[in-house]
């Protein structure tokens, strides 16, 4: 039984308190540390001209575009910018690798056709184990590609596979503090990078 499990009730005021109670503690969980370095990771590929690939599968699939769109297009700078893709938005892509090589090949394959030694690749799971993204950060170790693991639970295969990385400390199954956190981490690093860049910081 997880902490949400354990904190139901049927009484959904009381329920909400509790859910937005647990999610306080888990966000205050996080080690700020790991954020900070992630942030100068990003400022590195930014300031040598590399590629950061995000990848995740379901409501991670769906903050890895949102990551994209906040670091590339949300920061605001044209002249020196942050180069940031989802591989999880081309849906025909993803189809025709899923159908024709199998879905734990859909995001390797694209980064064995995008990426380059110097790049970076974000892996958005709160389980840490999907086959599809322990793939390709098998394939980006092995080829120079900079590995960030931004997980939850227990962090899975992802946290031990990866450079570096944030890890959420929710329970088990706990999908909806976990996405919730990772969608939090979202935010906070793009307002930061926004304003650093506003402010004229050089990468």
């Amino acid at each position: 039984m997880n902490n949400i499990d354990r904190f139901f009730s049927p009484d959904p005021a009381a329920f909400a308190d509790a859910y937005i109670h647990y999610l306080q503690s888990v966000l205050k969980g996080i080690e700020v540390k790991e954020i900070a370095r992630f942030i100068e990771t990003l400022l590195d590929a930014r300031g040598r001209g590399a590629t950061v690939f995000f990848v995740g599968n379901g409501g991670s699939a769906a903050t890895a575009s949102h990551f994209a769109n906040d670091l590339a297009f949300g920061t605001n700078d044209y002249e020196k910018p942050f180069r940031v893709i989802s591989l999880t938005d081309n849906v025909p892509v993803l189809t025709a690798l899923g159908n024709d090589f199998g879905y734990e090949e859909i995001f390797v394959r694209q980064l064995r056709v995008l990426g380059r030694p110097g790049d970076v690749l974000v892996g958005i799971s709160a389980s840490g184990n999907s086959p599809n993204l322990t793939r390709a950060f098998d394939y980006a170790n092995s080829a120079g590609i900079k590995t960030v693991a931004i997980t939850a639970f227990d962090g899975g295969k992802m946290r031990t596979m990866a450079s570096e990385g944030i890890h959420v400390p929710t329970g088990p199954k706990e999908y909806g503090p976990a996405e919730d956190a990772h969608m939090v981490l979202d935010h906070l690093v793009g307002a930061y990078l926004m304003r650093y860049v506003k402010a004229g910081g050089k990468p």
